[in-house]
């Protein structure tokens, strides 16, 4: 254990996630071990494999401080669906570099193990310790509404989500916002009823993905509520149009987890 580090403090809390461990490390030994366990040996392999799990084992046996190793570990057993398994590794990984994976653990809770209140508290603390950054191209207050939303706390949602989309607005223009965003904050309109106002922030949506079958679906419901049936009957077939030509929310990791409020497609019916 003192091969890599000079010294290890330990402050024990409830449970592992929210222990706290400070190292100083020789990061170009654990470099190395990198290097020669993940990508000279694991990344030969599919990370689904079991050669990828024996071999960043063998790495963390010769150091179990490396935080990016647990997280190795952890990521294909959440594209997996084993969550729980998965968090345990991860868990690690915050426990050793709470910096670089707090956020990304947050990220996990909310899009893939659905813990959503958990995903609020690693947000917070990550916000209370770098102010409001970025993970998985998104800020850290676009997932505590995310979760919110899946909380079906739609007024503390929709506020958030206001100041998400006024703020690159402002900084940057409407250009600048994303669709996704846009998306969600039509969505914590609609669910409370305010359906005027969702429809003009999923047009606001369209403009920068005009095929997005899922915002066109939601628009074309909340058409219905206002009484412009035609129109949303319309909008609901070139929502099935677009959506079995593929076109729908394109994060990445959609490929892996249906996303909040992402529409189900089977054969020729949209169903939430």
């Amino acid at each position: 254990m003192g091969l890599f580090f000079l010294a290890l403090s330990i402050i024990s809390c409830r449970n592992t996630s929210t222990q706290q461990v400070t190292l100083e490390i020789d990061k170009a030994k654990q470099q190395a071990i990198v290097n020669k366990y993940l990508i000279d040996s694991a990344q030969q392999y599919s990370y689904y494999s079991k050669e990828w799990q024996k071999y960043i084992d063998m790495g963390l046996k010769e150091d179990s401080t490396i935080a990016y190793l647990w997280q190795q570990k952890a990521m294909p057993l959440f594209k997996q669906g084993k969550y729980e398994l998965g968090m345990k590794y991860l868990d690690k990984a915050v426990l050793y570099d709470k910096d670089n994976y707090l956020n990304y653990r947050g990220f996990i809770k909310c899009i893939f193990a659905k813990t959503y209140r958990e995903a609020i508290v690693d947000f917070e603390e990550a916000i209370s310790r770098h102010g409001d950054s970025h993970v998985m191209d998104h800020s850290y207050r676009f997932y505590i509404a995310l979760s919110l939303l899946q909380l079906n706390e739609f007024e503390k949602a929709e506020a958030i989500l206001k100041e998400v989309v006024d703020k690159m607005l402002q900084e940057r223009g409407e250009e600048w916002v994303h669709h996704l965003e846009l998306f969600y904050y039509g969505i914590s309109q609609y669910e409370q009823g305010k359906y005027e106002a969702a429809v003009i922030t999923f047009d606001r949506a369209l403009k920068r993905y005009e095929q997005f079958s899922d915002v066109k679906y939601y628009k074309a419901i909340s058409m219905a509520h206002l009484g412009k049936l035609e129109d949303a009957t319309a909008l609901l077939e070139e929502a099935r149009v677009n959506r079995e030509k593929g076109y729908t929310i394109n994060e990445d990791n959609v490929i892996y987890e249906r996303y909040p409020y992402q529409i189900r497609f089977d054969k020729n019916s949209l169903f939430q």
